[in-house]
């Protein structure tokens, strides 16, 4: 299955409300993200970091500056990041 982010939202400074196509729903720090080129420096202003939209085409989110992430890593932060904290919505037994 292709990672895809279905639903995003900033909670806080650094953090990302996110619901991925495979249920996953968690609260994501993406700090850890930020040292890895310069088009993420923005980022690092809290006014700047809510600025972000979810791309629906890309299943990612988007800040206006060109800056993303690829889904896969949110969704590893998700699930191993040290605020991780998963559930999974939609799921039925």
């Amino acid at each position: 299955m292709i990672v895809r982010i279905v639903e995003a939202m900033p909670v806080g400074d650094h953090e990302l409300r996110l619901v991925f196509n495979d249920g996953v729903n968690s609260q994501v720090d993406v700090r850890p993200l930020l040292d890895e080129g310069p088009v993420f420096g923005p980022l690092r202003d809290p006014a700047y970091f809510r600025e972000v939209v979810l791309d629906p085409v890309c299943g990612t989110v988007v800040w206006p500056n060109g800056a993303d992430f690829a889904p896969e890593a949110l969704r590893a932060l998700a699930v191993s990041g040290p605020t991780a904290s998963v559930e999974l919505v939609g799921q039925t037994h």
